[in-house]
């Protein structure tokens, strides 16, 4: 029985891949920043799944401290940690990136990108030493180089990111650990949620293409979960949306009408 820590999982694509790993059969560390967050989730999985294969442990990811407080949880209730998710992360409204304040940079910058590094450091450095393990790294907007306005602050920290898999995937190799990248493509949660109430006007402009590009967390998370687990190549870049998806997914669009948004909000 696989054990996966997955950082940032209390919500939206974090808490869809919990979901997935338990349903096959794996025991699964959710995290957070908040500690009353994990608590509720933890419970809500246990309303679904077995109880004993679920644990919550508080962890802001920009703390190093607290990224080695998480994996020393996570042994100390399983035994050992077979894979690492680094999934959390921090968003933004869609603005210059002059118009930030400097906090605001700060902020985006440790959770994504130095939050990475830990997880990194210590995932790595600790499955040396037990033998074995897996990392994933969770790329965003910009991770490929592409520039979309708005987005500067978000995707140069991807950017980032991106160079790291890459990197840690070369010092690994001979090793009896692997590093793989993990690209969702567009999906439904609260980062398009914030870009819909911060510039409506932006957002009527754009709605179209996320109709024809984005997925809905349960659509996405099943995909990525089944990738992982079965994965056992070193540099593994499981990518949901490829070019020849979003080709199609254009030719399509005419015949294919999909409305993502309409109601409530997913998450």
């Amino acid at each position: 029985m696989q054990t996966v820590v997955i950082t940032g999982s209390t919500k939206g694509i974090g808490y869809g891949m919990a979901e997935e790993f338990l349903k096959r059969g794996c025991q699964v560390v959710v995290s957070g920043r908040r500690q009353t967050d994990v608590d509720q989730t933890a419970a809500n999985l246990a309303s679904h799944y077995p109880a004993d294969r679920i644990f919550g442990k508080a962890c802001d990811v920009g703390v190093y401290d607290q990224v080695v407080a998480l994996w020393q949880a996570a042994v100390a209730h399983f035994g050992q940690v077979d894979m690492w998710v680094s999934n959390a992360g921090q968003g933004h409204a869609l603005e210059d990136f002059w118009e930030f304040a400097p906090e605001l940079i700060e902020s985006v910058v440790r959770a994504n990108l130095i939050g990475q590094m830990y997880s990194a450091k210590v995932a790595i450095s600790e499955m040396l030493a037990q033998g074995h393990g897996a990392l994933y790294i969770m790329e965003g907007k910009g991770a490929r180089g592409d520039i979309l306005k708005g987005f500067t602050l978000y995707s140069a920290t991807k950017r980032g990111g991106n160079y790291l898999f890459q990197a840690l995937a070369q010092e690994v190799e001979d090793s009896p650990v692997i590093v793989g990248s993990l690209s969702p493509g567009m999906v439904v949660t609260d980062l398009l949620n914030q870009q819909r109430d911060d510039d409506p006007a932006q957002w009527e402009r754009t709605q179209n293409i996320f109709n024809i590009l984005a997925d809905k967390v349960e659509t996405v998370t099943p995909w990525l979960v089944e990738k992982m687990l079965a994965n056992t190549e070193n540099g593994a870049e499981i990518r949901w949306l490829t070019r020849g998806k979003i080709i199609k997914r254009f030719l399509s669009a005419p015949f294919n009408k999909r409305d993502l948004f309409t109601g409530e909000k997913w998450q």
